[in-house]
């Protein structure tokens, strides 16, 4: 087998006696060619019934790794550097003084993930719905698709800003102190800009990643992400506006991405049958598509509130600010690893949408055997890690003792959670991608909001477990959601799904209108 960086691909060795196709060459054909015809060996393979099982898998483990690994690392990798310029901000802020960590911490972690969970939410509405398309060789809704979802967001975008307005009652009435409620008021006041950012860059971001277009935001991201350190160093420290300053600079620097991002779209050749510029029927049936985006963002909001319970409830404990940081350092940790698996959330999304659109069951399926295998090793490796560096971590973000030994003392927990995160994501990015984000939202609140909050609630405050017995009971409720996604995956018919996809994709061409019913 040839690797993958050395511009030609070697037939695969299979059986001398089976007449089956090579993998295609790498040139000179384009990049979206290439990836259909590795597509339909895929399923070729899978459903090759006369090479031996272990030599079918075998081989259908290299062709989706060739599909999967040049779409998850780059994902992977923007995730991660677009999450840390989040922590470069908590880090400067909190070598300001504990005070500004842990106002810092409720605001990128309470009030900022509240924009960040819906709108990525919404924006899952526009991976289904592109992932299928493109996979069925509909390019010319991908542009519209997208329209559609950047208007929607907008919108949403100026109801979540009133929150940020009035962030610091908000923060008050849900029982935080009025000296943290004002610093993460004046903090999140810097944030309002980000949300509109971020009401662009996710309808964008699926646009790129559902054509497997990765690289460009690896780079606009690693770029992004350098001038925001100097930057934050520069306005936080030498020029002195602080928390304002930090998140203000985090909010510009999002834009910048969102800026680059489609200025790439517009003037790419990549992009040419894909984006045809602004179109009027981005408006057109803007009500079934809110009703898609609303279910998706339910879907994740349920998910990504689920962890600001556990910083509001921690801010209700006894001697909140250190409960607080230690719990910002184990959420800021656990984010660099949740990142890596929305990473691979994005390419199982992409991945299973295609195949479907392209009608392969059998690829579908396996793609999601191998992202989430391939997604649970690596959160374990990092888990292990975590447990060998549980006295130091903490010292990245504050110089503090008694933060690094509340910061040792969760790492248990957390490393468990790591593992868990390791899988769960992924599988709902499989169920996005196969339009299942009604039936994950049900999932969502029985799991997160019947289970796990009483039961961090009961260990954290009756029986006196303090943060480690909030994130406990929360860690059941996680684990529990986990279990049931793999239950339902595991039983999934996915002829019915390919099914589900024809149907969603040919409404279009009968009524000039997408069918948006999951």
């Amino acid at each position: 087998m040839g690797s993958a960086g050395n511009g030609e691909d070697q037939p695969l060795l299979l059986s001398s006696s089976v007449d089956y196709p090579t993998l295609p060459p790498k040139l000179p054909k384009a990049a979206e060619e290439r990836q259909y015809e590795y597509s339909i060996q895929l399923e070729k393979t899978l459903a090759n019934t006369d090479l031996p099982f272990l030599q079918r898998i075998v081989a259908a483990t290299w062709i989706e790794c060739r599909l999967l690994f040049p779409l998850a690392a780059p994902a992977t990798t923007v995730y991660v550097i677009n999450f840390l310029m989040s922590t470069f901000t908590q880090i400067f802020s909190g070598h300001l003084g504990n005070l500004e960590l842990a106002a810092a911490s409720l605001g990128n972690n309470g009030i900022q993930a509240f924009c960040y969970g819906l709108m990525l939410g919404m924006g899952s509405a526009v991976e289904t719905l592109c992932g299928q398309a493109y996979g069925a060789k509909k390019y010319e809704m991908l542009g519209i698709y997208t329209q559609r979802s950047a208007i929607l967001l907008n919108l949403t975008g100026v109801v979540v800003m009133f929150t940020y307005i009035f962030s610091k009652p908000i923060l008050i009435l849900l029982g935080e102190s009025e000296e943290i409620a004002s610093a993460s008021a004046l903090f999140t006041f810097g944030l309002i800009p980000q949300i509109f950012a971020y009401a662009l860059n996710f309808p964008i971001q699926k646009f790129l990643q559902s054509q497997s277009i990765v690289a460009p935001s690896t780079y606009i991201s690693v770029a992004t992400t350098v001038f925001h350190i100097f930057l934050s160093w520069l306005v936080v420290y030498k020029i002195g506006l602080g928390l304002l300053g930090a998140s203000s600079v985090l909010s510009l620097s999002w834009c910048v991405i969102v800026i680059a991002q489609f200025i790439y779209i517009v003037t790419s050749e990549r992009c040419k049958d894909t984006w045809t510029g602004f179109s009027i029927q981005a408006f057109h049936g803007l009500w079934d598509f809110f009703k898609l985006s609303a279910a998706s963002a339910v879907m994740l909001c349920l998910e990504s509130w689920y962890f600001q319970v556990i910083v509001l409830l921690t801010g209700m404990l006894e001697n909140p600010e250190i409960a607080l940081d230690s719990l910002s350092v184990c959420m800021t940790v656990l984010g660099w690893i949740y990142s890596m698996s929305i990473g691979f959330n994005a390419a199982a999304s992409v991945r299973v949408g295609n195949e479907l659109g392209a009608g392969h069951p059998k690829a579908a399926a396996f793609s999601v055997v191998i992202v989430t295998t391939s997604s649970f090793i690596i959160s374990l490796i990092a888990s292990i890690v975590l447990l060998a560096l549980r006295h130091k971590i903490s010292y990245l973000f504050t110089e503090g003792e008694v933060v690094a030994n509340a910061v040792s003392d969760m790492c248990p927990l957390l490393a468990v959670t790591l593992v868990l995160n390791g899988i769960q994501p992924v599988l709902t990015g499989v169920a996005v991608g196969c339009g299942w984000q009604t039936f994950v939202a049900y999932v969502n609140v029985g799991c997160y909001y019947v289970v796990g909050i009483p039961l961090g609630v009961l260990l954290g405050f009756y029986f006196k477990l303090g943060a480690q017995g909030i994130w406990a009971g929360m860690l059941g409720g996680t684990l529990m959601q986990t279990v049931i996604l793999m239950w339902a995956t595991y039983r999934t018919d996915w002829n019915k799904e390919v099914e589900l996809a024809s149907r969603r994709l040919n409404k279009w061409d009968e009524q000039k209108e997408p069918l948006l019913k999951g």
